[in-house]
């Protein structure tokens, strides 16, 4: 299956954020994607406002999302981002959405809000309270995170020992010292964890890293971007995967209970 993810800088104005997402949305099927994986929090972005994301919340049927849902309809490509939807006044969840043919088939409320590196998400982000379950694409299992996830192991195990065969994360991984470090030795240590195909889409703006990936399930980068807007491109193999948990099979080795959810 040809996967494709889509880095690129979010701006503070939503319609720009949709017709961008559009767009790549578009070149990604044209290429023959099956799945697209966008940023985190692409409704608007503000250097200088940092509240931007929570004040310009939709809700799920929202304009925003009803242009991506527009774009998505009459095609079988899956596309995966995140947006802040309102929950009380004055905040949101910063939720993870997943489209295909016009509708939103799947959503998902971060778990794991920032509140880190000096940054408190949870300030006026409301944290999710379950694990997701799996979204089928064209025979592969696939499970949902959000950025900050990335550091808490507990959520990619559970999500494979669902089944998930590949792993979506959608971020906006902020700058600064060994964040870039952190961001390719979690990509790869979350794979390897979970065997299973790992696919990373970074925000590339003044103060996020970019640096989208993905990472097969023996922690290896087949597919990279650089702090510039980019399309990637791959192609994942169910054969990789069976190879990767014959060869490691850590799900069936591993002699603690699954982790659950606090």
């Amino acid at each position: 299956m040809y996967v494709a993810i889509g880095q690129f800088a979010v701006t503070p104005e939503w319609q720009v954020n949709a017709r961008k997402c559009i767009a790549l949305m578009a070149e990604a099927r044209q290429k023959g994607a099956s799945l697209l994986v966008l940023p985190e929090a692409l409704l608007a972005r503000d250097d200088n406002n940092p509240t931007l994301p929570v004040t310009s919340a939709q809700p799920l049927d929202g304009a925003f999302l009803g242009m991506l849902c527009q774009e998505s309809r009459g095609n079988s490509m899956t596309t995966v981002l995140t947006v802040h939807v309102p929950s009380a006044p004055g905040r949101a969840t910063n939720t993870l959405v997943v489209l295909r043919k016009g509708v939103i088939i799947a959503h998902y409320a971060k778990l794991h809000l920032y509140d880190a590196f000096s940054i408190q998400e949870s300030r006026r982000v409301d944290p999710g309270n379950s694990v997701p379950a799996l979204v089928n694409v064209e025979g592969f299992k696939v499970g949902l995170m959000t950025c900050y996830d990335l550091r808490f192991p507990e959520l990619a195990l559970s999500l494979a020992l669902q089944g998930a065969d590949v792993l979506v994360l959608p971020a906006a991984w902020v700058k600064g010292p060994l964040k870039e470090h952190h961001w390719t030795t979690l990509l790869s240590a979350r794979a390897l964890d979970t065997t299973c195909y790992l696919l990373a889409a970074g925000e590339c703006g003044t103060k996020n890293i970019g640096q989208s990936r993905v990472v097969d399930p023996l922690g290896v980068t087949i597919a990279a971007a650089a702090e510039a807007p980019a399309l990637l491109m791959a192609e994942i193999d169910s054969e990789r995967i069976t190879l990767a948990r014959q060869q490691l099979p850590v799900l069936r080795n591993r002699r603690f209970a699954p982790p659950q959810l606090l």
